[in-house]
């Protein structure tokens, strides 16, 4: 049986039996740091599965002189869990009406009808998946690209571009649905 060390030298080689191994090894106690973190068991394997896409991409840059494989792993675990714990934060504050005083939201705006539609969508966007909800709010809130939203949550950029697609799939079957109601409900 290997050490994690010579496991992690053979995922440099890119060797799929090894990762296998080393999920094997470590999953239930990498689970358990994401979700005393994460509290979601669902965001929590999600995250497992983003940091075994980090190692199998990074074992090369693992320096058994510098740290055991299993803390290493264990800290890409707790530090993505708390990167998007706070991205997680960020977002909520950002749709958090606490942050507006009385005068700004008596000040002229859209048209009742717009700030409806706005409402509503904000409502949507709200009941997303956490880990959909932090890249919608990355992309269409703060504007940032895939890339920046993969840097930021550390998550590959593929992960971001199919998170942002379920998003907005869900987004729009939802408004529709909801728009079709409220017409059939004004006839």
């Amino acid at each position: 049986m290997d050490s994690d060390t010579q496991l992690i030298e053979r995922i440099a080689n890119h060797d799929h039996d090894a990762l296998a191994q080393l999920y094997e090894r470590h999953v239930m106690q990498m689970l358990a740091v994401a979700i005393k973190i994460l509290i979601s068991r669902k965001d929590a394997e999600d995250l497992i599965h983003d940091v075994f896409l980090e190692i199998w991409n990074k074992a090369g840059d693992f320096d058994a002189e510098r740290s055991s494989v299993r803390n290493w792993i264990l800290l890409r675990v707790r530090s993505r869990a708390i990167d998007r714990l706070r991205a997680s934060r960020q977002a909520q504050k950002f749709f958090s009406m606490d942050e507006y005083n009385e005068s700004e939201l008596t000040q002229p705006g859209p048209a009742p009808e717009q700030l409806a539609d706005w409402q509503q969508a904000r409502s949507v966007v709200k009941r997303l998946p956490e880990s959909q909800y932090n890249v919608v709010v990355l992309s269409y809130y703060e504007g940032l690209t895939c890339t920046e939203i993969a840097e930021r949550c550390q998550i590959p950029v593929g992960t971001v571009k199919s998170r942002l697609s379920a998003a907005i799939k869900y987004l729009r079957r939802v408004l529709q649905s909801d728009g079709e109601k409220s017409h059939a409900r004004s006839k």
